[in-house]
């Protein structure tokens, strides 16, 4: 009986014994992987010297000894961007095309062009007479065509005019006008000029009031300038032409004229 309860506890002893083993050898193990997942956790850190320079391939995360650059050869996967063909001179070729063909059409619809014009006649004439001082008093209205041809506004900042009788002036007039004439576009604009017929040529009364004549017809000198401004750029357009003119009653109707110099 005695000897069975010795083997008992002796059996008990050698159990407890390899469970304390079997503890130990897990700790340890536990251990070693904690150990193992810190430095496989530890970041990659590399200690360079002064006899190494920093690989072109790698992006600076590799070294090559210094002296060997041009002996060794680096491996590019084939489908590496830097190895597909480069298109600088599509790209240039078509930048250069864009910028000759927008400074075509720049120079296209921004060049200067001509603006014309022309007279076209004796709108209406107004005439008033003074008996005293034998004068003749003579409003006349001309109506001028101006064309705009180029592809931006253009503006009609004046327009001065005066007229002569026997090479002497009767009359002057400015107007300072603000109109704008779009592209592509003609104004029809009329002035009036006050011209008045005395001294000198007081015998032109008797002539205008002859009562046995029906039309008292006088040849004036009819002379205008259209100032334009466009882009800070002003421009003057000149013209003069012979005019009939009645001076013996009022006319609303256009006159021929006779001659036109520009």
């Amino acid at each position: 009986m005695g000897k069975s309860q010795s083997l008992l506890a002796k059996h008990k002893d050698e159990s407890q014994d390899a469970l304390t083993a079997d503890g130990e050898y897990r700790d340890s193990q536990t251990d070693e992987d904690g150990k193992n997942g810190d430095v496989s956790q530890f970041p990659y850190v590399e200690f360079t010297g002064r006899d190494s320079v920093t690989c072109p391939t790698c992006q600076g995360t590799g070294r090559i000894p210094r002296g060997q650059e041009n002996q060794l050869v680096a491996l590019i996967p084939y489908s590496d961007q830097r190895l597909r063909p480069s298109r600088t001179k599509l790209y240039v070729t078509i930048s250069v095309a864009l910028c000759l063909l927008l400074s075509g059409l720049a120079v296209f619809f921004l060049f200067p062009r001509s603006i014309d014009v022309s007279y076209v006649g004796v709108k209406s004439a107004y005439v008033s007479y003074d008996l005293d001082k034998r004068i003749v008093y003579l409003n006349i209205t001309s109506t001028l065509n101006i064309t705009n041809n180029n592809y931006y506004a253009v503006s009609v900042t004046n327009i001065t005019a005066q007229v002569q009788f026997s090479k002497t002036v009767i009359g002057k007039a400015k107007f300072n006008n603000s109109s704008v004439i779009i592209p592509l576009d003609e104004r029809q604009i009329d002035y009036t000029v006050p011209t008045t017929i005395a001294d000198d040529m007081s015998y032109m009364f008797d002539y205008c009031t002859l009562p046995t004549i029906k039309v008292h017809n006088i040849v004036v000198m009819m002379q205008v300038t259209v100032t334009t401004a466009y882009f800070g750029h002003a421009e003057q357009v000149s013209q003069e032409m012979y005019q009939y003119v009645d001076c013996g009653g009022n006319t609303t109707s256009l006159h021929e004229h006779m001659q036109v110099y520009k």
